[in-house]
Formats: C-alpha cells, sequence, structure tokens
C-alpha cells in the first residue's frame, strides 16, 4: 500500500513541469561559465560595435569610400569551413574512431590558425588604404573588434590543441583508446569546444557583416 502511494506521488511529480532554477542546477558549473563568458563576450562586441556605429556617424563617414579588405572576406569562409570541420568531430567520437578525431580536430586547429593569419593580412591592406590604428577613431574600432576576436578564437584554440593531442595519444593504445571514449569528461570538453567556437563564428559573421554594409 505504501509503496503503491509512493509511485502515484512519483508519477504526480514527473508530470509537472521542471522549473528554470531546476534546469539550471542541472547545468554542469563548466559549460554554466562557458555560457557566463559568452554572454560577456557579446556585450563586449556589442558596445565596441555600437562605438563603432556611433563614430562613422558622427564624423559623417562616406560608406563604400574603400572596399573592405578582400581577407576579411576569405577569413570567413575559411572560419565557416572550420565550423563544418568542427562539428563532425562528434560524430566521429560517437563512432568510437579516436585517429580520424585526431584528425578533424587537426584540420580544425589548421583553419582556425589559417583564420587568424587572413586577418593579419586584412589588417596589413587596410594599411595600404591609408587606414591607420591610430588614425581616424572608426578605423582604430576595426583592428580592435578584429584584433579582439582573433583573440578569443586563440583562447577556443588552446582547448582544440591540448584536446587533438589527447586524442592523438589515446589513440597509439587501445586500452587508452577506449578510457577516452568512455570518459564523460572528454566529451564535455568536445560538446563545449563546438559551442564556443560555433559562438565564435556566428560573431565574427555578424561583425563581418556590420562592416560590410558600414565601412
Amino acid at each position: 500500500m505504501m509503496n503503491s502511494d509512493k509511485e502515484r506521488k512519483d508519477k504526480v511529480g514527473a508530470g509537472r513541469p521542471t522549473s528554470a532554477f531546476t534546469r539550471i542546477e542541472r547545468v554542469p558549473p563548466l559549460l554554466m561559465l562557458l555560457y557566463l563568458a559568452m554572454v560577456g563576450i557579446t556585450v563586449l562586441f556589442v558596445i565596441l560595435l555600437a562605438a563603432y556605429i556611433q563614430t562613422r556617424t558622427l564624423n559623417g563617414l562616406p560608406t563604400g569610400a574603400h572596399p573592405l579588405p578582400r581577407y576579411f572576406s576569405l577569413s570567413t569562409i575559411v572560419l565557416l569551413v572550420s565550423s563544418y570541420t568542427l562539428s563532425q568531430a562528434r560524430r566521429i567520437y560517437s563512432s568510437d574512431d579516436i585517429r580520424s578525431l585526431s584528425r578533424c580536430l587537426g584540420a580544425t586547429l589548421l583553419l582556425g590558425s589559417i583564420f587568424a593569419g587572413l586577418q593579419v593580412l586584412g589588417w596589413r591592406e587596410l594599411m595600404n588604404q591609408g587606414i591607420f590604428f591610430t588614425g581616424e577613431a572608426s578605423g582604430t574600432y576595426i583592428y580592435l573588434i578584429s584584433a579582439l576576436h582573433v583573440a578569443h578564437l586563440l583562447g577556443g584554440m588552446l582547448l582544440l590543441l591540448a584536446l587533438m593531442l589527447r586524442s592523438m595519444h589515446a589513440s597509439r593504445d587501445a586500452v587508452r583508446s577506449l578510457v577516452f571514449i568512455r570518459d564523460p569528461y572528454r566529451h564535455r570538453q568536445l560538446r563545449m569546444l563546438n559551442i564556443y567556437w560555433h559562438f565564435i563564428d556566428a560573431l565574427w559573421v555578424a561583425l563581418f557583416a556590420v562592416f560590410l554594409f558600414l565601412y
């Protein structure tokens, strides 16, 4: 009889909607820190973009006076491709293929490095147009926004490098490979890396769109 009452209570409780606070409590601490960091990064770039737009408006600078650096366009394509390669990593991880996972992470790391290099070439292109970091305030904001984005991308690349090296080490031994695949912390690391990388990707696409229409 007591068991029957308990079962009925469990069923009643199971039917109740989970509160927002309960869902938040279930989020792992590291994942919660990542979400908070992403909110902070978004606020930072929104402020910088607002300052950039206001500066251009107050100075009455015409749009289209200079072409947007072509290397910024190329870097956008490279970053989008890197998001695709990293999205394949979770599928590969689920198939227990550590060697392919290492190659996938390595390809993403390479694409991230190419993106950073193209950004630097974009800065050189700006200099050739006569736009310098210490010149017009609007030009300063372009350098600053681009450099800060690259800096945040480098943070993701460090985590990517660490995970790639661990997967390469694990792939050399069957036992280590099994431990790596079954480790929930490695799965969480890969999930967090995907979330952060796609966020940085989307952030740059938004920044690039603003530069494209207001530069």
